[in-house]
């Protein structure tokens, strides 16, 4: 069994190629215009305005795909996503058609590498500009290598989000559980991680329960059990997550969607985040508690999501 979790990417002394950048012109579903839709552009050239309401007040949304081998992973759920996180936040109906032939233009065009991300992005348009259109565009580029933290681990800290566990349903214009550009709390909250001698964090509810990372999901192991927390609480429904269940099912093991109190999941054998850029990485502490790496299953379940192409 080759060991992905420890040497997934080769290292190399070349420079990374360069990103492909991809506009796209018809983000809106019913949309005017002919043509596809989308065009590629020189991604070192100008082509964001200053006044685009994603610069100047974050509103927007995004998906991030992993690339392997030029293959898109979980192409259909970030779509299906991004969709929920456009509806969450009145955004006008999008062209999934377009916008997934944008995202797969832009893979395509790059040169192939064992690993690389591309980050579709859909701003509300120009602000002050009465029935602007929203703006869109799809980047694909090399991304960081994480091998050393399959191999090695990560440590954790626990961080109080702020919100009750219910917070979706009592308070829905708060818009947790959509994937919007507002990550100035989510960059904060890795510069607390590293203040306090940690590599990530894992938000926990006011009120005790367990939710997700700045941008990845926890999977947490109970014997022969794995389990995620309920997605109900106000997080996102996790790409790579469910990606991993479904290894998991295929291996014969128990899954389940459950309210994780954070001293249960202090209970658990083994702990992980998962996303789509770093794909997978075993927890080593968690405030300063140890776990233990289950590395075998870690190898097995890289190659399973290494081995997607949906």
């Amino acid at each position: 069994m080759t060991d992905l979790a420890a040497d997934a990417s080769p290292t190399t002394d070349t420079a990374p190629p360069a990103p492909v950048l991809v506009v796209i012109d018809r983000a809106r579903a019913g949309a005017p215009g002919e043509g596809r839709g989308w065009h590629v552009v020189d991604s070192a050239e100008p082509t964001l305005t200053v006044i685009d309401l994603g610069v100047t007040r974050g509103d927007g949304i995004f998906e991030a795909f992993g690339v392997v081998d030029g293959a898109v992973q979980a192409l259909e759920p970030h779509l299906r996503r991004l969709a929920r996180s456009a509806a969450l936040l009145d955004l006008p109906e999008l062209d999934l058609d377009v916008i997934r032939e944008a995202v797969l233009a832009s893979a395509a065009a790059h040169a192939r590498v064992p690993f690389a991300l591309t980050k579709l992005i859909v701003t509300r348009g120009l602000e002050g500009v009465p029935d602007s259109e929203p703006s869109a565009w799809a980047r694909t580029e090399v991304f960081e290598d994480h091998a050393a933290e399959r191999r090695d681990g990560i440590r954790v800290v626990s961080l109080d989000r702020g919100y009750r566990h219910d917070v979706a349903r009592t308070s829905p214009w708060l818009l947790q559980g959509a994937k919007t550009l507002s990550y100035a709390v989510n960059k904060s909250v890795l510069r607390e991680a590293a203040r306090r001698g940690a590599d990530d964090v894992l938000f926990v509810s006011s009120d005790g329960y367990a939710l997700e990372g700045p941008s990845a999901s926890l999977v947490a192991r109970f014997g022969d059990r794995f389990v995620t927390p309920r997605t109900d609480q106000g997080i996102l429904e996790g790409t790579t997550q469910q990606a991993v269940f479904a290894a998991l099912d295929t291996l014969g093991h128990e899954t389940a969607e459950e309210l994780l109190p954070l001293e249960r999941v202090r209970e658990a054998d083994a702990l992980w985040l998962v996303s789509s850029g770093r794909q997978i990485a075993p927890v080593v502490t968690l405030d300063e508690q140890a776990f233990a790496i289950d590395h075998e299953l870690t190898t097995t379940l890289v190659e399973a999501l290494w081995a997607r192409r949906d």
